[in-house]
């Protein structure tokens, strides 16, 4: 297929004229799709959520991990059949879009999976902000931690606009450094253990944070748990810069999430073997209080600057994501396609970048740091991954040319199934995390209303033809390389 790709005007008041668009680079082979993967799951979750979960259920601080790996990995099935079945940009929009083709349910979805990617890092360049402050003992508060975040955020939006090679090279340095804080966490642990330090017993304690009893504990604390799962539905949405996505999904992004699951065990319980739940639970650097008790002679600065790289990490994919997303949907005929420029020079999607970066700088200098917003976060894509389950059951009926992965039915029920149990009110969730997410899908449901009456008035459908399958299929000549 040729590197450019002719994209017809949508709409019956368009001109016919085609315009000529250029395709994304395909640079990213099974390595480097494995270390988005795992570079993205792992992020800032790990680093600051254990002891939240110790709080909620004493020590068997693993056993939420677990199950939140669980579930993730039924709706990562689903993921699966999706993205090789339709191996193009926009992810759960794009899934929803075909399965449902109403045009609001599209752009709400696309708006929750964006806003939890941008939300993540822009809280991200903040937690950045105040480590680098830390770390180097500069003391900065207030309006310097915002400049900081936006110096950094506007670095995140450079390393994006050079392409996604370069920032899948520079996730590939960050992946290896963040890997290597939760390697040093687990080694100090098992070493401690073997030595006769710690109490192994801790990890098989459960201890309540009320009358809640063990089961709906357990729920409760997945629920922050979950947070640290999230990502791997990012890589759906570099499908088209993937060498060969179809071959190399499946194989690939279960192995990065099994990788990730096995790591949040083994900190689980490095942890708790090291740190009774009651200190655990104190404070935000759970982890720190780790190598102080297992290694103190082990140099604390080093492993604060290596979280700090972590929460790096999750600005960049978050922002990759997020782009990819926006670039996706646009060419789907569900945003203004202005937002789907791919610049000429570094192949790469200039509008949208620009276009989440500026949401980004807003929400690091008007929003700040929300302790409930991880919540949020899970809470706003448990509600895209019910969508999604039940996409893939719908979209069975429709026949690709194509061989592609097929998940068991009952991986899919059993995905909506979980994924809607943990987004309602009965799993202690913190009431602020429901308003939060109204809040953000009212603004959502605005832009849709302002994106719809601009459509209508320069003549596109924004996908609401008769036929909901009519997306790249019909406005596009080929698929985006």
């Amino acid at each position: 297929m040729s590197d450019i790709t002719r994209s017809e005007a949508a709409g019956s008041g368009a001109s016919g004229q085609a315009e000529l668009e250029p395709s994304l680079h395909r640079v990213m082979g099974p390595g480097l799709l494995l270390l988005f993967i795992v570079g993205d799951v792992l992020g800032t979750g790990i680093y600051a959520l254990t002891g939240q979960v110790a709080n909620e259920v004493g020590g068997i601080v693993w056993l939420p991990f677990l199950v939140a790996f669980a579930v993730a990995m039924l709706t990562a099935f689903s993921y699966l059949e999706l993205v090789t079945k339709y191996p193009r940009a926009a992810g759960a929009a794009l899934y929803t879009h075909k399965a449902f083709g109403i045009h609001f349910i599209t752009f709400i979805v696309a708006f929750a999976v964006m806003c939890s990617g941008i939300t993540s890092a822009s809280t991200a360049s903040r937690a950045f902000a105040a480590n680098f402050s830390e770390g180097f003992g500069l003391g900065i508060e207030g309006f310097g931690i915002t400049a900081i975040g936006l110096a950094f955020m506007a670095l995140v939006a450079v390393v994006n606009f050079r392409g996604v090679g370069e920032s899948v090279k520079a996730n590939v340095v960050l992946t290896c450094v963040e890997l290597t804080g939760l390697l040093i966490i687990i080694f100090i642990g098992f070493w401690a253990i073997f030595g006769g330090q710690g109490d192994v017993s801790r990890a098989f304690t459960f201890t309540p944070s009320d009358e809640r009893g063990m089961f709906f504990s357990v729920v409760a604390a997945t629920t922050l748990a979950f947070f640290a799962m999230v990502g791997f539905e990012d890589s759906v949405n570099m499908a088209e810069e993937t060498k060969d996505p179809t071959k190399i999904f499946p194989k690939v992004l279960l192995l990065g999430l099994s990788i990730t699951g096995v790591i949040y065990v083994l900190v689980s319980i490095s942890a708790i073997t090291l740190v009774p739940a009651e200190r655990l639970g104190e404070g935000d650097t759970p982890l720190l209080q780790v190598v102080e008790a297992g290694a103190p002679n082990f140099p604390l600065g080093v492993f604060g600057v290596i979280t700090m790289f972590a929460v790096a990490n999750s600005a960049l994919i978050n922002m990759l994501m997020a782009s990819r997303l926006v670039y996706g949907m646009s060419r789907e005929g569900v945003l203004p396609r202005v937002l789907g420029r791919v610049h000429a020079a570094r192949r790469t999607p200039w509008i949208a970048i620009v276009f989440t970066s500026l949401l980004a700088f807003g929400l690091i200098s008007f929003v700040g740091a929300v302790p409930a917003l991880g919540g949020t976060t899970a809470l706003l894509l448990l509600g895209v991954f019910t969508v999604v389950n039940v996409a893939v059951l719908v979209l069975r009926k429709d026949k690709v040319e194509h061989a592609h992965f097929r998940t068991p039915t009952i991986l899919p029920i059993l995905g909506a199934l979980t994924s809607a149990f943990l987004v309602g009110p009965w799993t202690g969730r913190d009431p602020v995390q429901y308003s939060i997410a109204g809040i953000l899908l009212a603004i959502g449901v605005v832009l849709w209303a302002v994106t719809h009456v601009f459509m209508r008035r320069d003549g596109q459908d924004g996908g609401t033809s008769d036929d909901p399958h009519r997306t790249v299929r019909d406005r596009h000549t080929g698929a985006v390389n």
